[in-house]
């Protein structure tokens, strides 16, 4: 346990049950949140059996803020007195629960993996059409309409695709995910749920509030309205593709919260990688970083910009500087980050070229609860009963315990682990040797594995790393090239700006002139725009980076 600073002290102590907390990336957000927490239960706030609803967006940063709150609490209370969820988790709840109310059968088919996205290819839908169909369905189903609205609002010219797939989810008695925060908000429109939900939880912790879509915000307050923490900062509000509205949010929860605390001390970070993340402070609304012990950092920190003829000389560069590194910090973590996956793929080769083993953020397996079940299912595993099975998929999901499993989140990462499963039984490997190779889970999670990781800017928000490589930035990757409203841009700068403060000590840029396309060609890229703004940083080249090295004390660069 860690000495609060002043900011997350008050954040523990403050009065106040309608907080707005900005907390930029590094400045101690997820401690703050768990002080928070602690007070809440400790002053007797929140009182006994009602309980602390804390929201994430996702399931690691489910897991970070529970292994934080286990500094605080005991495990009973934390058992008993806390629920950790991401919001599709708490819609299911709420339908499993509730759906009689507004005349549906409970029993409906939650979502676990992306349906629409599968309807849409067994169409045969190109690109275009499919985002179309996807973007249709997920604006027709943000507002609070039943079936029969939803059915009418897709009843217009020119949605003709989007209603065939709504209809044939109504024929099959199924859910998506953009139906279960629609269905848990009319749900909650019924007084007496609200009223329950009310009465159970005592307050309510929001992570990110700059990822709250409007229909989010709308459910939380119905369950917490003035009884809220708000935690996040607008220039991390990166989910615009998904609904999210950043500033429309903060003037909403602005109005509603009576008081207000704001982080500006980073703990995370290097100066060195704080003027890089301050470099694009202009570009994404955020606040101006101070490092709150600059002269601990070894060397300032380390802030490198570097330039590769192509994007396979980059992946081979950027193996050999994770190699440099773990050779050096082995118990150290480096984050190696792309905007898209397919941008990624170079480096991976590169790695693999290198021997150097890897975490890859986007392998349902990695996730800890996940680990944890197919761990179990392969320890006693039925080989005869999976060999004589004729459908050997369904089986995997019946050995797995697949359908006890009710938050969406957690069944899509099941699922894509027993289809990874499922692809190396079939060619032969076994399940010892599978189990053996899962190697998160039980006491270890992503959020603090020593060695190499692999993700894109959206899959590592909320996390650190020792070091980040940041590749792939050329215009039209970095931003997207789908990118062309004012809104739109910034929010690409964001996402720069997301993945440069997911660093400690030091952080790269790299970018190559020539990137091959998915079908081999090369294709010339121009730079980055957003490399013009950090080049105001005065980051280093690839010399630089080797001079650094050769004069970088590891052992107190280690201990830090």
């Amino acid at each position: 346990m860690i000495t609060p600073t002043p900011s997350q002290a008050a954040i523990r102590d403050a009065a106040a049950r309608d907080l707005l907390v900005i907390a930029p990336a590094g400045c101690g957000k997820t401690e703050a949140l768990a002080l928070r927490i602690q007070g809440l239960l400790q002053r007797g706030d929140v009182r006994a059996p009602q309980k602390v609803l804390v929201t994430t967006f996702s399931n690691r940063a489910r897991d970070n803020i529970r292994e934080r709150l286990g500094d605080y609490l005991s495990s009973t209370t934390l058992r008993e007195r806390v629920s950790i969820t991401n919001f599709h988790g708490l819609a299911a709840r709420l339908f499993r629960a509730h759906a009689n109310v507004i005349e549906l059968d409970p029993a409906m088919i939650i979502p676990d993996g992306d349906w629409v996205g599968a309807q849409c290819r067994a169409q045969a839908f190109d690109f275009n059409t499919s985002a179309a169909v996807q973007k249709t369905l997920r604006v027709a189903k943000q507002e609070p309409r039943t079936d029969e609205e939803v059915d009418a609002y897709l009843s217009a010219p020119g949605r003709e695709a989007a209603l065939a797939i709504e209809r044939l989810r109504l024929t099959e008695g199924r859910l998506t995910y953009d139906d279960l925060p629609r269905l848990a908000e009319l749900i909650l429109a019924n007084d007496a749920v609200a009223d329950l939900y009310r009465a159970h939880f005592g307050s309510v912790i929001v992570d990110e509030f700059q990822d709250l879509t409007p229909q989010q915000l709308r459910i939380v307050n119905r369950i917490g309205y003035k009884q809220t923490t708000f935690a996040g900062d607008l220039a991390q509000g990166i989910y615009g593709f998904a609904g999210a509205k950043p500033v429309e949010i903060y003037a909403a929860i602005r109005s509603e919260c009576t008081e207000v605390i704001k982080f500006s001390e980073s703990h995370r970070s290097s100066p060195a990688v704080l003027a890089m993340v301050n470099a694009m402070a202009p570009l994404t609304a955020g606040t101006v970083l101070t490092c709150a012990a600059p002269s601990t950092w070894p060397g300032g920190g380390l802030a490198v910009s570097v330039a590769h003829q192509t994007a396979v000389a980059e992946g081979e560069w950027v193996a050999k500087v994770a190699q440099t590194l773990v050779a050096h910090v082995p118990g150290q973590r480096i984050g190696i980050v792309a905007r898209t996956l397919g941008r990624r793929r170079f480096v991976e080769a590169g790695l693999a070229a290198e021997g150097l083993s890897f975490f890859r953020w986007d392998d349902g397996v990695l996730d800890t609860d996940t680990a944890s079940a197919m761990k179990s299912m392969l320890a006693r595993f039925d080989t005869r009963g999976h060999e004589a099975a004729p459908d050997k998929l369904v089986f995997l999901r019946e050995a797995s315990g697949f359908d006890s499993i009710s938050e969406p989140s957690g069944r899509e990462s099941l699922l894509d682990a027993l289809h990874w499963c499922h692809d190396l039984l079939r060619a032969g490997t076994s399940a010892a040797e599978i189990r053996s190779r899962i190697q998160i889970g039980d006491a270890t999670t992503l959020i603090s594995a020593p060695g190499v990781h692999l993700l894109t800017g959206h899959v590592g928000k909320g996390q650190q790393f020792d070091w980040v490589v940041v590749v792939g930035l050329e215009d039209g990757v970095v931003p997207d090239f789908r990118a062309t409203t004012a809104e739109e841009k910034t929010e690409e700068a964001r996402v720069l700006s997301v993945m440069l403060s997911r660093a400690r000590h030091g952080v790269i840029v790299s970018r190559a002139a020539s990137v091959p396309t998915n079908a081999g060609s090369p294709m010339n890229r121009a730079a980055s725009p957003f490399l013009t703004r950090l080049a105001s940083a005065k980051p280093t080249d690839a010399h630089g980076l080797v001079e650094w090295f050769k004069s970088a004390d590891w052992a107190a660069i280690a201990a830090r």
